[in-house]
C-alpha cells in the first residue's frame, strides 16, 4: 500500500474504501477515500486520520515513508469519525503526539473518545511552525459541523480543506487531472447537495476566507486532490452556496395504480413545451440522494403522490423529510396526485413544500384515473402558470 507524494516531502497516506455504498444516508456508488496527509519536516505532522477500519492501511502507507512513532503533531480538522476514527489507535502508536484542533474540535474529541489526550486549540489566524514550513488555521463552522476548520500550508500553498470540495470516489488516482472531470464534478455536486446544502451562508464565508489565500492545491478529506481545475470547483461552490438554479424541473413521484404517474408525465409535457429541461424521478426506482443531486440545480421541484390511509405514500413522505432538512432555497414547488375519495396527500405535499420556503404553483388533484382530456388540461393550465413567472 504505497503512499503518494503530492508535493516535495508531503504525502497522501489515507485509506481507500472501495466497497462502501451508503454514507450519511445516501448512496455512494463509487465508494470513497478518507484522505490523510503526512508532512515531513522538523516536526513530522499528520493531517487527519481515517475511518477506524482503515487504520492499518494508513499506518502501512506511513511506514513506507517513516517510522510512525516519529510523528509529533496531528492536525484534527474535523471530529466526525470518518476522519478522527483512527486517532485512538494512532495514539497507541504515538502516545506523545500533540493534537491540534479547533475550539469545538477539542470539545468534540473529548466527548467522542473520553480520553486524556494532549490537545492544543488553534483559532482562526493562528500559525503553527513545524520547521521549514508554517501551517495556519481558519475556522469554518457548520461546513458541515460546528468544529470544522481548514489548514493552509504556506510554503507549498496547499489548502487541506477538510470536507469542503470533497467527493465520494474510490480510486487509485489521486489528482483531478488523472480522473474524468465530469464524474468528479458530478460526485462533488452530490456531496454538496446531500451534506453541505443547508449551510450555504457558511460556505460563502469560507470561500471569502479562502479567496485571501494563494492556493495551488486543494487537498480535501474525500476523493480527488484538486491541482489543475481549482477554479472550476470554486466556481461550482460559489454557485451552489448561492442557491443558483437553472431552468430545470425535477418531477418526483410515486404511484400505486399508475394514475399519479400519468399526471407526472402531463406535468413533464407542460415544462417541455415551455422549453424547460425536465428530470423524471420515480421514488420506487431512484434513491433520494440521487434526486437531491438534481434538485441542487433545479428551479422547479414537483412532487406527486396518491393518497394512502389519509396520507401520502411513505416513499414520498421520506423524500420530503429529507428535502426539508437539506433546505434548498429559491425554488418553486408543485404538488400533484390522484386519489380515490380523500385526496389528503396533495395538500400535505403542498404544506411541506411551502413550509420549506418554496413559492408554490397551483396544486393538481385528479380523482381516480385521469383521462386524455384531463391530462391535456393539466398541461395547458400549468403552461399558463409558467408564463406568468
Amino acid at each position: 500500500m504505497k503512499p503518494v507524494q503530492i508535493a516535495e516531502g508531503i504525502y497522501w497516506v489515507g485509506g481507500i474504501d472501495w466497497d462502501i455504498r451508503s454514507f450519511h444516508g445516501y448512496l455512494t456508488q463509487r465508494g470513497t477515500t478518507y484522505n490523510a496527509y503526512l508532512i515531513i519536516d522538523e516536526k513530522i505532522t499528520l493531517v487527519d486520520t481515517v475511518k477506524h477500519y482503515l487504520f492499518d492501511e494508513m499506518l502501512e502507507r506511513i511506514s513506507e515513508i517513516i517510522d510512525p512513532q516519529k510523528i509529533e503533531y496531528v492536525i484534527s480538522n474535523h471530529v466526525e469519525m470518518d476522519h478522527s476514527g483512527g486517532l485512538p489507535r494512532f495514539l497507541e502508536v504515538c502516545p506523545h503526539c500533540t493534537i491540534f484542533t479547533s475550539p469545538n474540535g477539542e470539545k468534540g474529541l473529548k466527548a467522542h473518545y473520553k480520553k486524556d489526550w494532549n490537545l492544543r486549540v488553534m483559532k482562526s489566524g493562528e500559525t503553527l511552525n513545524i520547521g521549514k514550513r508554517n501551517l495556519s488555521f481558519v475556522q469554518t463552522p457548520m461546513v458541515h459541523w460546528p468544529d470544522n476548520m481548514v489548514t493552509y500550508l504556506h510554503e507549498e500553498k496547499i489548502l487541506f480543506s477538510n470536507d469542503a470540495f470533497g467527493q465520494h470516489i474510490a480510486s487509485s488516482e489521486r489528482f483531478d487531472d488523472e480522473y474524468p472531470h465530469d464524474i468528479i464534478i458530478e460526485e462533488a455536486a452530490k456531496y454538496y447537495a446531500n451534506i453541505v446544502l443547508p449551510y450555504g451562508a457558511q460556505v460563502q464565508r469560507a470561500l471569502e476566507a479562502a479567496a485571501k489565500l494563494d492556493i495551488k492545491m486543494i487537498a480535501p478529506s474525500h476523493g480527488l486532490i484538486w491541482r489543475s481545475r481549482i477554479g472550476d470547483i470554486i466556481a461550482e461552490y460559489q454557485k451552489w452556496s448561492a442557491n443558483a438554479t437553472e431552468e430545470k424541473a425535477v418531477i418526483v413521484y410515486d404511484t400505486m395504480w399508475g394514475s399519479t404517474a400519468r399526471i407526472a408525465y402531463a406535468v413533464q409535457k407542460a415544462f417541455e413545451d415551455k422549453g424547460i429541461k425536465t428530470r423524471m424521478r420515480k421514488l420506487e426506482t431512484n434513491h433520494i440522494s440521487d434526486i437531491m443531486t438534481e434538485v441542487l440545480s433545479a428551479k422547479y421541484v414537483c412532487v406527486g403522490s396518491p393518497t394512502l390511509n389519509n396520507n401520502m405514500l411513505p416513499t414520498v413522505a421520506a423524500f420530503l423529510a429529507y428535502l426539508k432538512g437539506l433546505a434548498p432555497k429559491n425554488r418553486t414547488g408543485l404538488a400533484f396526485g390522484s386519489y380515490g375519495w380523500g385526496g389528503q396527500s396533495i395538500g400535505q405535499i403542498e404544506d411541506v413544500l411551502r413550509d420549506a420556503g418554496f413559492a408554490m404553483l397551483e396544486k393538481i388533484t385528479i380523482p381516480y384515473i385521469p383521462d386524455k382530456q384531463q391530462l391535456a388540461e393539466i398541461s395547458q393550465k400549468l403552461q399558463a402558470q409558467l408564463e406568468m413567472i
